[in-house]
């Protein structure tokens, strides 16, 4: 009887994580004091990666909606800006987004991004933070190569310890809305 109460808690659990919100505003994000699962993403070269490799330090974790929309751009200039202050800081920049690596490579080069971006084409990682939510395909479709099926994260900044844990995050359902860099390093100053 143990063991069958275990399996379901444990079931309950992994569901939870693999839930797609109706709408940006039902999310539920992972909190301050939660690990960032472990999940297979992929470079801009399309070679696979942990994320217990990818943040096995200080890190600012950039997730966002992918290079085709003009806010996230601005705000991976953003990091750009001040990524020496953040690394002066103790800590590394990565961003996420359901991009294939190919247009992550192009996101690289149009940016010149010196910080390393990674493709959650297929949303593993959007799903275990929780904050995925259900979109329109089309658009998504051709920037992950088809692999997307047909969500989104809600952009998100979380800063994270060496041992994956989650110290701050912002994140707000209106994507128009972001996390002033001035702002994220008066946060990291802090910790």
């Amino acid at each position: 009887m143990k063991k069958i109460v275990t399996l379901l808690l444990l079931s309950l659990t992994m569901n939870s994580f693999a839930q797609i919100a109706d709408a940006p505003e039902n999310i539920s994000p992972l909190l301050i004091g939660e690990k960032i699962p472990n999940i297979i993403l992929h470079d801009s070269d399309g070679v696979e990666v942990n994320t217990s490799k990818i943040l096995s330090k200080k890190t600012v974790l950039v997730v966002y909606r992918g290079g085709w929309c003009p806010y996230c751009n601005s705000q991976l200039a953003d990091m750009q800006e001040i990524e020496n202050q953040i690394i002066a800081l103790g800590y590394q920049i990565v961003a996420v987004s359901p991009d294939a690596p190919s247009f992550l490579k192009q996101t690289e080069d149009k940016k010149e991004l010196k910080y390393q971006l990674y493709s959650d084409s297929e949303g593993k990682l959007a799903q275990s933070l929780g904050i995925a939510f259900k979109r329109e395909k089309p658009k998504l479709d051709k920037y992950s190569e088809g692999k997307n099926p047909g969500f989104l994260p809600v952009p998100t900044v979380y800063v994270l310890n060496k041992n994956n844990e989650i110290e701050f995050l912002y994140i707000n359902p209106n994507y128009s809305k972001r996390l002033d860099g001035k702002l994220l390093l008066a946060v990291l100053k802090s910790l």
